[in-house]
């Protein structure tokens, strides 16, 4: 007897990928332990497996809708405009990572003011009795600063006391 003993072979295989991961023509998104069989490459007829012990892990993303005065900081960056940004990073499991931020830049608004007044001044429920330059901080409509800005000049009034004495008649300021 003129005995040959083909064996089997087998082949191992352990991987790490990011939603899905393509093995022997067939696509995987979830972990597991998958197997293949074949024909080994010899032409003996033997059986050829080939095992895989996947992990997959997942990309992730997130959205959020911000509204701000001005600008709005985010991941190391300053956004002075309304717009969509997104930022990509990796997350914890070594995939990617992607947020999105909806943002609304409402802005803060100034007013300028000049006033001249005698002897006084009432702006904003406060009576002004000095020349200066004066603001008023509160919040505008869209919930921003809004400062208000008061060049007031103020003029004293005089006042003068004549004392006379006249007969029959007697003009004044006139």
């Amino acid at each position: 007897l003129d005995l040959t003993i083909y064996e089997s072979t087998e082949s191992f295989e352990t991987t790490t990928a990011c939603d899905s991961y393509t093995w022997n023509g067939l696509t995987y998104t979830t972990s597991g332990q998958y197997q293949y069989l074949m024909s080994n490459s010899n032409a003996d007829g033997c059986d050829s497996v080939a095992y895989l012990d996947l992990t997959v892990n997942y990309t992730s993303s997130s959205s959020t809708q911000i509204t701000a005065c001005d600008s709005f900081s985010w991941n190391g960056a300053s956004y002075a405009a309304s717009g969509t940004y997104t930022y990509t990073t990796t997350n914890a499991s070594g995939c990617d990572s992607t947020a999105t931020l909806s943002l609304i830049i409402n802005n803060s608004s100034t007013t300028n003011s000049t006033v001249i007044a005698c002897n006084s001044y009432l702006w904003n429920n406060i009576e002004y009795e000095l020349t200066g330059i004066y603001t008023y901080s509160t919040t505008n409509s869209i919930g921003c600063d809004s400062t208000a800005i008061l060049d007031l000049t103020i003029y004293e009034s005089t006042e003068s006391f004549e004392t006379t004495t006249a007969c029959d008649s007697y003009t004044w300021n006139g």
